[in-house]
């Protein structure tokens, strides 16, 4: 093994986008190219990124970094991917955050396979970067999780829950929890008059929204979504002195089933006085715009994640095990689980969050602490890959 100082890393960034419609898939994107181009640097290495996975309309501000090239990961067309393998020197897969798991379909589950392997095939270090393991609930997706892990030569949770199911398929030599990294997405918080309103953000899944994919609760919440978003409307809306803002954060002219935006204008024709959020161009203006609010809630978890990191009041409406992990490992409870809620329950823990901010907001700052020091371990533990070339 060599000193790496000095030199220019080539590296792929598999299941990232600097153009996804999702703006949570590109906060995690600019957010761990922030990371790693930070490790390199305390090491006094250069790199430059080949961004592989999903490509959108969003085009997204990189200059800070420099890309020099965009592969669309396809099953019909894996040459393009493996073209881009061969100039990569390690490769880092996120995941999307939350794709490696069969909650999504089958499907998904196996390009975020088969793409694993395929870095292997060609003697690529594999780096699963901080993201959910899981859920896998079927029989094949059990059997594809484990394939997926198998191929990784380090794995970093970004929960506890996460760890533990690594801990129980006996990876625990290999894997490291750590956080969520669009903790560290910048942002510019607003100017805001002394006396202005009480700013309330609310964001509507889509997908919830619509019953996903299929329409028919494939998720299974134990509540009515709709019911609770038109509640939730309804209560904020009678509080004094308030604006309440609706904010997408998927937003997406070919895929209806997952626009956040379009609902949110359904929303706005039966509740004329909500507000509409600017359509975000980046990740970090949506950051910026929901830094400015004094209270958040929704279900897109790195709307919430925007909220919590910029010091905002939040009560995440979780329909995954990847909200209660990632909140829970920074010792914060306001989690509304729609997986066990019935919605007149949850609407009351809505109201509660809502009227009990202030102490949130100490718990948000807490909560903070904790992430960025996990961060910091991230951060020291890929200085110590790049020290190193295997």
């Amino acid at each position: 093994m060599t000193e790496s100082a000095g030199r220019k890393l080539t590296i792929g960034l598999l299941w990232h986008s600097i153009t996804s419609d999702n703006l949570g898939v590109g906060a995690l994107s600019l957010s761990q190219m922030a990371i790693i181009t930070d490790a390199a640097h305390r090491v006094g290495a250069q790199v430059r990124f080949i961004v592989i996975g999903t490509q959108g309309k969003t085009p997204y501000p990189v200059q800070l970094f420099e890309v020099v090239g965009c592969v669309t990961f396809s099953l019909k067309a894996l040459s393009n991917y493996s073209d881009a393998l061969r100039q990569c020197d390690i490769v880092f897969d996120i995941g999307e955050g939350d794709s490696f798991a069969d909650i999504y379909g089958i499907k998904r589950l196996i390009a975020q396979v088969l793409s694993k392997c395929l870095a292997r095939l060609f003697r690529k270090p594999l780096i699963l970067s901080p993201q959910t393991i899981g859920p896998f609930n079927s029989v094949i997706g059990k059997s594809l999780g484990k394939i997926g892990l198998f191929m990784a030569n380090r794995i970093y949770a970004r929960d506890h829950l996460s760890m533990r199911y690594l801990d129980q398929l006996g990876c625990h030599d290999k894997s490291t929890e750590i956080i969520d990294v669009a903790f560290v997405l910048p942002f510019e918080r607003p100017f805001r008059e002394n006396n202005a309103s009480v700013r309330i953000g609310i964001n509507v899944s889509g997908l919830l929204y619509n019953g996903g994919y299929t329409g028919r609760n494939e998720f299974g919440l134990s509540l009515d979504y709709r019911a609770l978003i038109e509640g939730s409307c309804e209560f904020f809306l009678s509080q004094p002195s308030v604006e309440v803002y609706l904010v997408p954060h998927v937003i997406s002219d070919t895929i209806e089933v997952e626009d956040d935006l379009r609902v949110s204008k359904k929303l706005i024709e039966r509740y004329p006085e909500l507000r509409l959020a600017p359509r975000f161009r980046s990740p970090i203006e949506a950051k910026s715009f929901i830094s400015g609010l004094d209270f958040f809630t929704g279900a897109r978890m790195h709307a919430c994640i925007a909220a919590f990191s910029s010091g905002v009041p939040v009560l995440s409406m979780a329909y995954s095990r990847k909200f209660n992990g990632l909140f829970n490992s920074m010792k914060y409870s306001h989690v509304l689980d729609c997986l066990s809620s019935d919605t007149i329950s949850a609407l009351q823990m809505l109201r509660q969050a809502f009227e009990n901010r202030a102490q949130l907001a100490i718990e948000v700052e807490a909560g903070n602490r904790i992430a960025q020091a996990k961060l910091e371990v991230y951060t020291k533990k890929i200085s110590d890959l790049f020290k190193l070339d295997e």
